[in-house]
């Protein structure tokens, strides 16, 4: 808000009076003002963008909201909060997601607070497929670890003597991920990636991730 702007206001809280735009009636209002700022108001007042006798007007009876990054608890209920919303806006299945997720975000320090979370819901519910959502569908700034999963492929990749043994650490790579993310399933990751079921199952003995897949599945 402009110091004019301030200015302005301040007379109105001051007088409890002003006159439409354009108007010549002088009108006169009761009202209780609730304001709110996502920035440290002494701070602008040191710095001179916003003035000290409106900030000691409105500053009547203060409330603080912490930073989400300083109340970690509230993640999962704003998160079931949304995914309940996302649903009935969307007219679909619920999504859930896993504990991976959950530790993940806790760690995370959310400098868009509650709105960037809202924006990760919507996100994840509109470009996931399954319903339960898992550490890798996650964006990578949400994932420490992500850059140096695929700095340590890329360097396998690259220290391989030949196309062949570069070709099996990307298969074995990228089969792994979708596993993951498909739960271990192997009839959904066969679908998901476009080979026969029998097909992948060759390919999970050969690449030596037999240990990993669902037994049911």
């Amino acid at each position: 808000m402009s110091l004019k702007s301030q200015s302005k206001i301040l007379r109105v809280l001051q007088e409890k009076q002003f006159q439409r735009v354009g108007g010549s009636r002088t009108l006169s209002i009761d009202v209780r003002v609730i304001a709110s700022s996502n920035k440290d108001l002494e701070k602008e007042i040191e710095k001179g963008t916003f003035r000290e006798d409106i900030y000691y007007r409105l500053n009547v009876i203060p409330i603080e909201v912490p930073p989400l990054r300083n109340r970690v608890e509230d993640i999962p209920p704003l998160m079931e909060i949304f995914f309940d919303e996302c649903a009935k806006q969307n007219r679909s299945k619920k999504k859930v997601v896993t504990q991976n997720v959950f530790d993940l975000l806790l760690n995370y320090s959310w400098p868009g607070n509650v709105r960037e979370l809202k924006n990760l819901v919507e996100r994840l519910t509109i470009m996931t497929d399954k319903d339960v959502i898992d550490e890798y569908d996650l964006p990578s700034p949400y994932r420490p670890k992500a850059k140096d999963d695929i700095a340590s492929v890329e360097a396998q990749l690259f220290l391989s003597n030949s196309i062949k043994e570069a070709r099996e650490i990307f298969e074995k790579e990228f089969i792994k991920r979708k596993l993951i993310q498909h739960s271990n399933n192997v009839t959904k990751t066969a679908d998901a990636i476009g080979v026969q079921r029998s097909h992948l199952y060759k390919k999970l003995k050969k690449l030596d991730l037999t240990d990993v897949i669902d037994a049911t599945s």
